[in-house]
């Protein structure tokens, strides 16, 4: 299973998809210093801000364990190719709302402290970042095994 290139891809991402829960989303400084993570809205935030942050932080962990569901299934290179193509619109997803969450609190917090604050994408940001490209390899490696099956099936 691991001797397949996407494979190993699929692991990474798998990894990163993982370990992104753990570091910080974005960065904010007014008067201390706010934390945007995984499963910790802000307290004083609106509505829109804590459900684009759930949103962000359960699609997270589904994409790790869809990722390592697609490892296991290099015997259906179909199902396998959709399933990555699935991961990359979660991907999407992902991004997108945990973008939403950081506009959302930062609206939140120029509403509570003025214009002086200061925000910076944080790690959780830019570890999940190298995951579309992950996927696309491991889609242009599934095509190539089906390439070669396929010219097998001729023999």
């Amino acid at each position: 299973m691991f001797a397949r290139m996407q494979s190993l891809y699929l692991f990474i991402a798998a990894l990163l998809a993982f370990s992104s829960v753990f570091f910080p989303f974005w960065y904010y400084v007014a008067e201390s210093r706010y934390l945007l993570m995984d499963f910790r809205p802000f307290a004083e935030a609106n509505s829109i801000h804590v459900f684009t942050l759930y949103i962000s932080s359960i699609v997270s962990p589904i994409t790790g364990l869809l990722s390592i569901a697609a490892m296991f299934l290099y015997k259906n290179r179909m199902l396998q190719s959709r399933l990555i193509l699935a991961l990359i619109l979660l991907f999407l997803v992902d991004v997108l709302s945990g973008l939403a969450a950081a506009h959302f609190m930062n609206q939140q917090l120029e509403q509570a402290f003025g214009s002086g604050v200061a925000h910076s994408p944080g790690a959780g940001f830019f570890v999940i970042l190298p995951e579309p490209l992950l996927f696309w390899l491991a889609l242009k490696g599934v095509k190539k095994d089906e390439k070669i099956a396929s010219a097998y099936k001729r023999l």
